[in-house]
């Protein structure tokens, strides 16, 4: 019987399929530039699918860089440009002639041909227009109309309209004479005569309800719809909060536009998500990784600089005790406890408040909601290391007094973090900035300060 069960188990084993190790093609392009060789960098390159050429692109330093994008297909160019950091793609445009750019351009959709005309001259956009047949030009011209960040900048004009009084039967013809659907489509939108949005007709339904029936009898009526000046990161939202595959797009009175689908959607998440991560640091999220030494350095240089100059207020701050510390050595060994306790609580209620700012969560209505409860969250957590840490600065320095002045502070920094933590993104966002990228230096600023001040001058208090 055991041997039955191990053999059962080995049998099993063996029959579970292996994860399979995630191809680098990053490597293998630069092993076949070793090689000298263009031809092997073209044969890997047609493999690949443009995300993942973009994806090895951004990896290469700049010179390799140029030789890797000779190699691609003009076809595919402006598909592998569409994924390509801002940073990235503007060097590569650069080495286009306008003959390539226009050609490239053309392989595109009519939304992806709006996305990179951004980084082209005027004289290859006139030229790109100029390719463009009627209807082409009158739907790049709708979406670039919009502003990039909004539903409207964002909206793909290819979309499928049907009337409400004919039956499916009707709509399953036209859909076959038509040949193809637009990439995503999960729904025919429900129009009126005036082109006003009344419904949508799912294709799942259109595709499992008897023929004879009438649209207007398999519809649904309540459809999620986008004002063309809603901003993106509200679209964003909507589709994951009901889980949309695509959405229309309407214009004041409620005339269809476009349509907004899915995978349009993940990249306002992913940027947003890459803009969260960068921004804290004052880097953008299109930032070049492998960029030229002096390009990075002069970008950073000014985030440092702003940096320094609240480094310089906090210094200012340690500068009014000079003489306390003089005659207590100890207090400059445990300034940086307060100080750095309270830039990680602030840290903590920062991050929570500006994710709920960004998903509507935390608005003017319930901020005081908030506020309260970091506050007590703060209250208590001060406490709690308060009295840890006089006990530890007893233990360490055998000074009463100190650790009193390091556990008062304590308490009063935590609070402040946690208060300043709420306030500073509201405030800042009230004030048309991001919260993301100006609220961390602030709390920054704001914790050293009160820190040293608590700590220093509750110590000058009790020792002088």
């Amino acid at each position: 019987m055991a041997d039955y069960t191990l053999r059962l188990t080995r049998t099993v084993s063996m029959a579970r399929p292996r994860k399979q190790k995630k191809p680098d093609h990053l490597k293998r392009v630069l092993a076949a530039l070793e090689t000298g060789e263009p031809a092997a960098v073209r044969q890997i390159l047609t493999e690949l699918h443009p995300a993942d050429i973009a994806h090895v692109l951004e990896g290469l330093p700049p010179e390799p860089r140029v030789k890797v994008w000779a190699q691609v297909d003009i076809q595919r160019m402006g598909e592998v440009l569409l994924e390509l950091p801002e940073a990235v793609r503007a060097d590569l445009v650069k080495l286009m002639d306008d003959q390539a750019l226009v050609a490239a351009a053309h392989a595109l959709d009519t939304d992806d041909i709006a996305d990179l005309l951004p980084d082209l001259s005027d004289e290859v956009i006139a030229e790109i227009l100029f390719a463009l047949d009627k209807q082409d030009r009158q739907r790049l011209d709708a979406v670039l109309s919009y502003a990039e960040d909004t539903a409207g900048g964002l909206m793909n004009v290819d979309t499928i309209t049907v009337r409400e009084n004919i039956t499916l039967e009707v709509v399953l013809r036209y859909l076959r004479r038509r040949g193809e659907l637009p990439e995503h489509t999960n729904q025919l939108f429900v129009v009126d005569r005036s082109d006003r949005v009344v419904g949508a007709l799912p294709v799942a339904r259109l595709l499992t309800t008897e023929a004879y029936r009438r649209v207007s009898a398999v519809m649904e009526r309540d459809v999620i719809k986008f004002a063309a000046l809603a901003p993106d990161k509200e679209v964003a939202a909507a589709f994951e909060r009901y889980n949309l595959v695509s959405a229309p797009v309407v214009d004041e009175n409620n005339r269809l536009l476009g349509r907004i689908t899915v995978d349009d959607v993940v990249d306002v998440i992913r940027e947003e998500a890459e803009r969260a991560v960068m921004a804290p640091a004052g880097l953008s999220e299109d930032e070049d990784i492998l960029a030229p030494v002096v390009r990075t350095s002069r970008k950073r240089a000014i985030w440092l600089g702003i940096n320094l100059v609240t480094a310089f207020i906090a210094s200012a701050v340690v500068g009014l005790f000079e003489h306390t510390i003089e005659k207590v050595a100890v207090l400059a060994v445990m300034m940086p406890i307060v100080a750095g306790m309270g830039g990680n609580a602030g840290t903590q209620t920062l991050t929570v408040v500006v994710r709920g700012l960004a998903l509507g969560v935390v608005s003017e209505a319930n901020a005081r909601t908030v506020l309260m409860k970091e506050f007590m969250v703060g209250a208590l957590n001060g406490l709690l290391w308060a009295v840890t840490v006089a006990i530890v600065t007893v233990a360490w320095h055998h000074n009463y007094l100190v650790a009193l002045a390091l556990s008062l502070a304590m308490v009063i920094n935590l609070v402040f973090a946690a208060l300043s933590g709420v306030i500073i993104p509201v405030l800042v966002r009230k004030m048309g900035v991001d919260p993301a990228v100006a609220s961390g230096v602030i709390l920054t600023t704001v914790t050293d300060v009160v820190g040293f001040f608590a700590f220093l001058g509750l110590a000058t208090l009790f020792l002088t």
